[in-house]
């Protein structure tokens, strides 16, 4: 069974009654940037797809609207959130000082999914950065992102679109499922990367990564240089704690303590095929060994046995940690934080 570039191989005489219904599920949401716009500038809370995963947005510049944000998601105030920008006159407000490496990596990676923290301008709200001087800040590589931020004609705060340490959302259905409450959702579909930006800073020395993502260090190297000696500021950008991306179910990377898992109420999120042998079900995320794939792959996967009810823990299948890998395996660390505690 194929969905959406994920390969489903479901074990002989098992039937999965959630797959057919998550197949068959009509959304039930008008698209239209206008009255999203307008929420945002009534200082309400849209969701709406990038092309890393869905963000939930409000006006960055509106403290009160903010704050929603962070109610809406249960999350702490000590995690500062990403602005989203639309154009580089709006980068020009928000920061306080134009490093001409910015326009560089802009030129680049811009829009995409790169995330650059930098000092702050007395117009952002301390609570969008946790009362930190500094703000993460990203043209979003996607149109319908775009179009929202351009037509709200305001800069958009928007961390994931789930409640905080869950899941992150890669299609409308997923925000639905956490944030229900939420006051309008775009529907753009399948998200096209699938992980968060990758989040830098700039240093005296080049660049330091503070969140992998699917820009490697290799590809940032092509415009500065990687600075491995200055220290990086716990919690001085999103997705640093040690646990995030979690399930409500068992979730382990498959390794010697894995193996002690009831197989039998087990679902697989595999790479290569060489894993699946004894699982209840498996999802294998690409049919090329394409780690572009597992990534854009890994967050529908775990939904989905997350909302299985046949499935009691989810096994995740480790990757080698070069490139995009290294975010991947971030992930998935963090997605099974707690439960390896446990």
């Amino acid at each position: 069974m194929h969905r959406k570039g994920i390969n489903f191989v479901i074990k002989p005489g098992v039937t999965n009654h959630i797959l057919i219904s998550i197949l068959h599920k009509k959304m039930s949401i008008i698209n239209d940037i206008n009255i999203a716009a307008k929420h945002i500038q009534e200082g309400n809370l849209v969701a709406f797809p990038t092309e890393t995963v869905y963000g939930l947005g409000a006006n960055a510049l509106d403290p009160l609207a903010v704050a929603k944000i962070f109610e809406a998601k249960e999350r702490p105030s000590f995690d500062p959130l990403i602005v989203h920008i639309g154009n580089l006159n709006q980068l020009e407000q928000l920061v306080k000082e134009n490093d001409e490496r910015i326009y560089k990596l802009a030129e680049k990676f811009w829009p995409g999914p790169l995330t650059i923290v930098l000092p702050k301008s007395d117009i952002i709200p301390d609570l969008v950065t946790s009362g930190l001087p500094t703000v993460g800040i990203r043209m979003p590589g996607n149109d319908i992102a775009l179009d929202l931020i351009r037509t709200s004609n305001c800069p958009i705060a928007a961390p994931s679109a789930n409640k905080f340490g869950r899941i992150s959302p890669t299609t409308a259905l997923h925000v639905k499922k956490q944030l229900p409450g939420v006051d309008y959702i775009l529907d753009g579909g399948k998200t096209t990367v699938g992980i968060e930006s990758t989040i830098i800073r700039l240093t005296d020395k080049g660049f330091q990564i503070l969140r992998n993502g699917i820009i490697t260090k290799e590809d940032l190297e092509t415009i500065i240089p990687h600075d491995a000696k200055s220290k990086i500021e716990s919690l001085s950008a999103p997705g640093m704690l040690k646990s995030h991306y979690s399930p409500r179910k068992k979730l382990l990377i498959a390794d010697a303590k894995s193996s002690n898992t009831n197989l039998s109420k087990a679902g697989l999120i595999s790479f290569s095929g060489e894993l699946e042998k004894a699982y209840a079900k498996v999802i294998r995320v690409s049919d090329k060994k394409d780690l572009k794939d597992y990534a854009v792959n890994m967050f529908e996967a775990m939904h989905t046995f997350e909302d299985d009810n046949d499935i009691e823990t989810i096994i995740a299948e480790p990757v080698e940690e070069t490139g995009i890998g290294i975010a991947i395996m971030d992930r998935l660390r963090k997605a099974e934080f707690n439960w390896r505690e446990d």
